[in-house]
């Protein structure tokens, strides 16, 4: 029997305009989101540090990456039992009591109130995240890639406007008794409450039960073409098996069992390592050759162009995914991440060289995002599958918080070349998994 992913069901005429609206709304949230997110953590740093001090100042931003990646245990649960639509609402509510509680901090000058903050802020980050996979639930098996990435995109927008607003929104709170940095924030609440009531109002019916009832739909027929008599209660195993798969050691268990699912993790987990490893150190790099004058500015360009190699592209990737295949544009993403280690690593104190190499680590960062989640989304039944997402996102999210703190210490015992010579290691592992031969009829092949 074919896996729920690519069962006829997928393309039948009345899932369309479903498919349709939902992109829609997706992305229009994601770009919502995604100024909330972004506006915030603009000034994350700069705020930590006035309120905490600037010791502890990368450790408030460290805890939003953190609280975005342990938040998507609960999310997924909320998702696995009851759609997209509530887990997405609950991720985005949480981020706005987290950028709530951090306007709070500042106001009454609270560290252990700023942490709590910055932890529940990053409900904005899974929520963003979580999306990606939405989109996914009612695709046709030849667009995944390319919707997926569709969402991914929309990212750009958010990402690219939210530091213009930052300054705006400071101005503006001013005048309601706020201390100063703490109106983007006041911003970005206003942001996450917004997207959260689009989608609670606005997302029906829910992709992921709208897929799980056409999966329990399909799955006589499919009997029937195959001389197989369905269980009675056969209508009734998808809703059964998501109960029983809600937590990460059941998503684990399956992971286990699918080549493909763990080759996907794979993916999105060392793409994040080694662009947050190199990403995180490139200012600390740009300083040692750039006077406080001009490092701002440089700074700005080349994250910009990071940014751009990030999402930009990702319209492309996700056709060149759906074109080429999974398995190649890992791959493909691979080797644009060695190549950014490599001229990353050798450029020295030359900026515009070190600027091609933050880019293609943008690009290679894409491809393996958007051809590791849609791998992953493929890979596992719909009744299990927020589970496995959400743990694809802790995984990436806590290993992104461990690249992130260990990049310094190694950056300050060895430098920035061997800091990329260690991030280009880390992805020897990946290739090894993308290049091992799928045994015919694994598990993530039939269902």
């Amino acid at each position: 029997m074919a896996t729920d992913l690519t069962a006829p069901a997928r393309t039948r005429p009345d899932v369309a305009p479903i498919q349709r609206r939902t992109l829609r709304l997706l992305f229009s949230t994601q770009i919502i989101g995604g100024i909330g997110v972004t506006i915030g953590i603009s000034v994350g740093a700069l705020l930590a540090a006035r309120v905490a001090g600037t010791a502890v100042a990368g450790l408030a931003q460290s805890a939003a990456v953190v609280g975005g990646a342990l938040l998507a245990v609960p999310v997924t649960r909320i998702m696995n039992g009851h759609g997209r639509r509530p887990g997405l609402a609950v991720a985005y509510l949480s981020g706005a009591v987290g950028a709530v509680l951090v306007v709070l901090a500042t106001v009454t000058r609270s560290v252990p109130l700023l942490f709590l903050g910055m932890l529940l802020f990053g409900g904005g980050t899974a929520a963003n995240l979580q999306a990606r996979y939405a989109a996914v639930d009612l695709a046709e098996p030849a667009r995944r890639g390319r919707q997926l990435s569709l969402i991914v995109w929309a990212t750009t927008i958010g990402a690219v406007a939210a530091p213009n607003f930052a300054a705006l929104a400071d101005r503006t709170t001013s005048g309601w008794g706020l201390p100063p940095l703490a109106g983007p924030f006041a911003f970005s609440a206003a942001a996450f409450v917004l997207a959260a009531v689009v989608l609670l109002v606005l997302l029906r019916p829910d992709p992921l039960l709208t897929a799980r009832r056409l999966a329990a739909a399909d799955a006589p027929v499919a009997a029937a073409v195959a001389d197989v008599t369905p269980p009675a209660e056969a209508g009734a195993a998808p809703a059964r098996t998501a109960r029983r798969g809600a937590g990460m050691r059941a998503a684990w268990q399956v992971v286990r069992g699918r080549p493909a699912a763990r080759l996907g993790i794979a993916a999105v987990a060392v793409g994040h390592v080694v662009m947050v490893a190199v990403m995180s150190m490139t200012p600390v790099r740009l300083g040692e050759s750039h006077g406080d004058a001009d490092v701002l500015r440089v700074v700005g360009i080349v994250l910009s162009l990071h940014i751009a190699g990030m999402y930009a592209l990702s319209p492309l990737v996700g056709w060149l995914t759906d074109r080429l295949g999974r398995r190649a544009v890992v791959l493909g993403g691979v080797g644009l991440l060695l190549a950014a280690c490599a001229v990353a690593g050798t450029a020295g104190h030359h900026t515009p060289r070190l600027s091609v190499g933050l880019a293609l680590l943008g690009l290679g960062w894409s491809g393996t995002m958007v051809a590791g989640s849609t791998l992953l989304s493929e890979s596992v039944p719909a009744a299990i599958r927020p589970s496995v997402q959400g743990l694809s996102d802790l995984t990436m999210g806590l290993a992104g918080a461990g690249a992130a703190a260990l990049s310094g210490f190694v950056m300050r015992a060895a430098g920035y070349p061997v800091l990329t010579l260690l991030a280009a290691i880390a992805v020897v592992p990946l290739v090894a998994l993308a290049l091992r031969p799928v045994p015919v009829g694994a598990p993530d092949e039939e269902d």
